[in-house]
């Protein structure tokens, strides 16, 4: 009898990949099939990829805005800086959303700020296209480099002189170039009395 439910399914549904699955269970909020699947033993399907887009959990997760499963996904090792195939990572995913909550996440669980996509645009250069200030100065304070530049030889600093009105851009700029600056000054070096 399992035989002939197993063949009366299509064959597209008997051949799914693991990874499909995970994904699949992922994109439909279900945190049973998720946490099963994670629990198999020697499974890697957290950074599993969509084969034809090369987005992972993480990028699902953020695109819809969900910090929780975010946070969740980082803690069962869920690696933030994965790329799509077009270079994509899900912190310029949250940029270009103006999604500062999934920034905050994405930063607790240990994302390179600076991570460039195919074209050499930095989140922080995305930032400063969106002026939206409030992202720059998390992304700046979490060490992001205003001086990057993309593929065309330009850095966030050198859009921000560009724009009109960016005042309040380049004052975030130079105020994380104080920030930095002081930041080491009040070290010193060597034995004290």
């Amino acid at each position: 009898m399992a035989l002939t439910a197993l063949a009366a399914q299509p064959v597209a549904a008997q051949q799914m990949s693991e990874g499909y699955e995970f994904l699949k269970a992922v994109k439909e909020r279900d945190g049973d099939k998720v946490i099963d699947a994670l629990n198999q033993p020697g499974n890697t399907l957290i950074n599993t990829r969509d084969i034809a887009t090369g987005r992972t959990a993480m990028h699902i997760v953020t695109e819809r805005r969900d910090a929780n499963w975010i946070a969740f996904l980082a803690a069962k090792g869920g690696d933030p800086d994965v790329a799509d195939k077009r270079g994509v990572t899900p912190l310029q995913i949250a940029t270009q959303l103006g999604y500062i909550e999934g920034i905050e996440a994405l930063l607790k669980a240990g994302v390179r700020v600076d991570q460039a996509n195919s074209s050499g645009e930095t989140p922080l250069i995305s930032a400063i296209h969106r002026r939206d200030t409030a992202m720059i100065r998390i992304l700046l304070k979490n060490g992001a480099s205003p001086d990057r530049t993309d593929n065309s030889g330009r850095s966030a600093r050198d859009y921000a002189k560009l724009m009109v009105g960016g005042g309040p851009v380049l004052q975030e700029i130079a105020q994380a170039d104080a920030d930095r600056a002081n930041k080491g000054a009040d070290k010193t070096y060597g034995p004290s009395l």
